[in-house]
């Protein structure tokens, strides 16, 4: 071809080939200085243009080798297209978790309708925040949410942090108030909480005040201001409020209720999670419901089966199933260990004899006084001398210090003794040993005489339960046939934590710690080395909060809560979705105790209930503070008067009988659950893993590359030389066999898709013969992109804004869209069956490109009608709950005491709902694209 012909072809306004960017490329400009020929292009698909020099350039109806692969591709990347557009949930697509049954039922109910607020109520264990983490996702997928405050308890947040990162690739931000000085530099004096998108913030740090000593109302309103009041002004789409149950408060003017309202009216989506929402307290429950929808729980005499039914989605364990339809759960053994004293633990037996009777006689004379902590002290006393020889002599260093201070009072403590028994044991040794409580009648000399007698207990070395341990680990691992096998041992107290540390690392267990003092990354290192090299975690209760340790499956109760739902929740910690093993639990206790008394009693009691229930544990009937409480008195009353164990038993076993009842009327409630095995089946063999894999292999082929197929995985190596080793692109086969599984949250792969190329009238169709189809099959097949476009740029993949049109136009000129789509389907299987004979040029191509384009036209018209009413529809919906979040917000800056703050804020309002307005008009405008992905010539082969 001469240099003038090249020219010609060469031409502002004609389509070329970029050998540089490999995609069809539409001239814009030419300049020629010095005998040097430049140009410069428009790149469709990354909307930019760009200078490339003549010789990087090819007309676009010259041949070249435009390999299979990268036609396979452009298949693959255009039905992955489709498929996200079809009627299929995102998340579970996406995930880096695979649903199961109840999660995907939570998933298609939450999005069943417009108004995305309802009750997670699924029993515990069965993955209540994978659910909310599914809706999140969803919901982000399909342009609905963007900003997401996720409210939890303090020792929940940093697992909301961690599986949102994990299993949703989803980043939070973990924000206190008690961060803000740390921040002020970044906003100055404004709202702290609209700088992040993306909140998780424990509850109690944001509720409202009433009042607090010393302070003046001006401090208490300015500190609820920058709270709550900030809070819920700051604009949030989604609102997820973890362990819900506990803001249904005693009465509508709790604190904790209160802030449950505000945030409840602070976004247009909101999910409640809670195990227990009913609690055998229909006022509470009320309270809680009505949190959802105001109109539909206007009173107490609302709360019907009718009325609730449809706002809360339950599964329990009993009928939670796997994709396959088996049972989720392993069966549970639970073994009570006495220790024995033996001759040499004599001194240990004293001890503890010695600490029972001077709490016992302290204990009664704080009551006689009314010096209620000072009994909390007594009991606390207690339970460090069985938990440890350590954790009795460090709590009597500290009393002992105390004792001897000259500044004695009981000043320092709250009045907030009613929550006392739903403290964590730590958090309660911390409190009441740091508080400068007076002390009884010559206790400081009795305090001395038991630290000695500690010391020496110490000194003669291991406590009697620390050896029961020891022969435990040894036992258990020989009957399991394992001499790796994992231990998860629960202890109450840090002080006994560090001693069975330096104990078991004495005896060759590699051994990590985990209590309340540990930040994420640290707890996250900890849960590493456990799932890895350490055989064995040493968890206070506090630490254990959160954790999901699925691949262990023995626990070890070293000493034993006073609260058994306590005691739950550590086996819950091992028995969760995913253990593959009988779980396993030991509860180590001294031998003719008191608190073996109280245990034996209560636990031959609650077999009764449980059978008279159905269910097989305290979970099953029972879950409160208020329950955990009264079965920690009724073993502070045993410590004082041991006679008394039967009669105090009994009085509580009639309170749990009864608040079982009363739990089990609430669950009537709810909707039965209804699982369906092949919904989860649906995802997990969902052919979307198959496409992203054809379309990733094929690209890499095409480009130059690497693919090399193992066994059960691929390494892959990018044109830029990005490396990825070990990949699997099936969720279920990623997970058993410990691979690397990738998705279309990876960057690289969704730009595969975002970046799909397109055909250009005038270039080569290539010829292709296919196996396997009817000897009929003649003509040309086309894929075309059909889809919105507006001033924001591209239109993103899953967005509602794309679709893909399959055409097959046989020789005679008629189309027929079902051949068009099995067409499609060969080409995605590949394979020795597909043949390439040639190619169709120069006229007769763009006639043939004239005349499909047409055909095109006339096929999408309907589906960019469809693409079209359903944009309008979420603008629609966009713009009610953006006014609806502006009005709310508006509302909470109107509160603010502050006149020059007020209107400082309210100005700035009125400038971000003017820029939002803006913005939603420019998406609104939209107009429509049609562009073909790829063109063939396709016939039947002979074989």
């Amino acid at each position: 071809m001469g240099a003038k012909s090249l020219s010609d072809k060469l031409c502002v306004g004609s389509w070329a080939f970029s050998q540089e960017y490999r995609e069809s490329v539409r001239i814009l400009e030419s300049q020629t200085i010095w005998d040097h020929t430049s140009y410069l292009v428009w790149r469709p698909n990354a909307e930019a243009v760009a200078w490339v020099t003549a010789d990087r350039l090819s007309p676009i109806d010259e041949p070249r080798l435009q390999s299979f692969d990268n036609l396979l591709y452009r298949v693959g990347a255009a039905r992955v297209v489709e498929g996200l557009a079809e009627d299929v949930l995102l998340a579970p697509l996406e995930a880096g978790v695979i649903p199961l049954p109840h999660q995907l039922a939570a998933l298609s109910r939450a999005m069943s309708g417009d108004k995305v607020r309802y009750l997670f109520a699924d029993e515990v264990g069965l993955g209540k925040t994978i659910e909310a983490g599914l809706v999140i996702r969803e919901l982000k997928l399909r342009g609905l949410v963007k900003r997401v405050l996720v409210v939890a308890p303090k020792g929940l947040v940093t697992q909301w942090v961690q599986e949102m990162r994990t299993h949703f690739h989803e980043d939070f931000q973990l924000l206190s108030p008690s961060d803000f000085s740390a921040y002020r530099h970044l906003v100055g004096d404004d709202n702290i909480w609209h700088r992040f998108d993306q909140v998780v913030c424990p509850v109690d740090s944001v509720k409202p005040l009433e009042k607090r000593r010393g302070w003046n109302r001006e401090r208490i309103e300015r500190h609820n201001q920058e709270r709550i009041g900030d809070l819920i002004a700051a604009g949030w789409d989604l609102i997820v409020i973890d362990e819900a149950h506990r803001l249904g408060g005693s009465s509508d003017t709790v604190a904790r209720y209160k802030l449950g309202k505000a945030l409840a009216d602070a976004a247009p989506y909101l999910l409640l999670l809670s195990a227990t929402p009913h609690q055998g307290k229909t006022e509470s429950f009320h309270r809680l419901m009505s949190l959802l929808d105001q109109d539909a729980f206007p009173d107490i005499g609302s709360i019907k089966h009718e009325n609730v039914a449809p706002f809360v989605v339950r599964t329990e364990k009993r009928n939670a199933i796997n994709d396959r339809g088996e049972p989720l759960f392993m069966p549970r053994s639970t073994r009570l260990v006495t220790v024995k004293w033996q001759e040499k633990h004599a001194l240990q037996e004293q001890l503890y004899e010695a600490v029972t009777e001077y709490v016992r006689q302290g204990y009664n004379q704080a009551m006689r006084d009314n010096r209620q902590y000072l009994g909390f002290l007594m009991i606390l006393m207690q339970r460090l001398v069985t938990s440890s020889t350590r954790a009795i002599a460090s709590a009597l260093e500290r009393r002992i210090g105390i004792l001897q201070s000259t500044t004695i009072t009981e000043d320092d403590l709250s009045d907030g003794s009613s929550d006392w028994f739903s403290e964590d044991s730590q958090e309660q040794m911390e409190e009441l040993l740091a508080s400068k409580i007076a002390g009884l009648h010559n206790e400081r000399e009795e305090v001395k005489l038991l630290l000695d007698t500690a010391k020496r207990c110490q000194a003669q070395g291991p406590d009697a339960r620390a050896e029961a341990l020891l022969d435990l680990l040894y036992k258990t691992g020989q009957e399991e046939n394992d001499p790796e096998l994992k231990f998860l041992i629960f202890t109450e107290f840090v002080p006994t934590q560090q001693m069975l540390a330096e104990l078991l690392t004495s005896h060759g267990f590699k051994t990590v710690c985990l209590n309340g003092s540990l930040d994420l990354d640290s707890r996250q290192r900890v849960q590493e080395d456990f799932s890895k090299e350490a055989r064995i975690l040493v968890s206070t209760d506090a630490g254990g909060e959160g954790l999901n340790l699925q691949f262990a499956h023995v626990v070890v109760n070293y000493d034993l809560p006073w609260n058994p739902m306590r005691i739950e929740q550590r086996i819950g910690r091992v028995d969760r979705i995913g253990q593959k093993h009988l779980v396993k639990a030991f509860n180590l206790i001294f031998e003719d105790s008191v608190e073996l008394r109280v245990h034996e009693v209560l636990e031959e009691k609650l077999k009764i209930i449980y059978a008279e229930f159905g269910v097989d544990k305290t979970g099953d009937v029972l879950d409160s503070a208020e329950s955990g409480a009264d079965f920690e008195r009724v073993f502070a009353k045993a410590i004082v008067n041991p006679d008394g164990i039967e009669q105090n038993v009994d009085n509580l076993m009639m309170q749990v009988r009864e608040r079982a009842e009363d739990e089990q009327s609430g669950k009537s409630l709810y909707e039965k659950s209804s699982l369906d095995a092949k919904l989860a089946s649906l995802y997990v063999n969902h052919p979307m893993p198959y496409w992203i894999e054809r379309m990733t292999t094929s690209y890499l082929q095409a480009e130059g590359g690497r693919v090399e197929k193992k066994l059960f995985a691929y390494d892959l190596t990018w044109p830029d030389g990005e490396e990825m080793n070990d990949i699997c692109f099936f969720g279920r086969e990623a997970q058993d066999k410990g691979l690397n599984h990738v998705s279309l949250e990876n960057s690289k792969l969704r730009a595969l898709v975002e970046l799909l190329p397109r055909a250009v009238a005038g270039e080569p169709i290539p010829k292709l013969t296919i196996g396997g189809l009817s000897a009929k099959i003649v003509g040309f097949w086309s894929l075309w992109q059909v889809a919105l476009r507006s001033s924001e740029g591209n239109p993103s993949i899953g967005s509602g804004h794309v679709r893909i049109l399959p055409l097959f136009t046989n020789n005679e000129g008629r189309t027929f869209l079902p051949t068009a789509r099995t067409i499609w389907e060969n080409l995605l299987q590949g394979g020795p069956k597909i043949e390439e004979t040639g190619t169709i040029e120069g006229e007769a191509s763009q006639a043939a490109f004239g005349q499909l384009r047409q055909e095109a036209e006339k096929h999408g018209e309907n589906l960019f009608g469809e693409l079209h009413t359903h944009h309008q529809e979420n603008i629609r919906s966009e713009r009610e709950k953006g006014r609806y979040a502006f009005h709310v917000r508006r509302q909470a800056l109107n509160r603010i005491g502050l006149p020059e703050v007020r209107q400082f804020r309210i100005r700035k309002l009125d400038e971000e709902e003017r820029e939002w307005t803006a913005a939603l008009t420019r998406r609104e405008r939209v107009f429509p694209e049609l562009q073909p992905v790829c063109v063939l010539f396709v016939e039947a082969s002979d074989g």
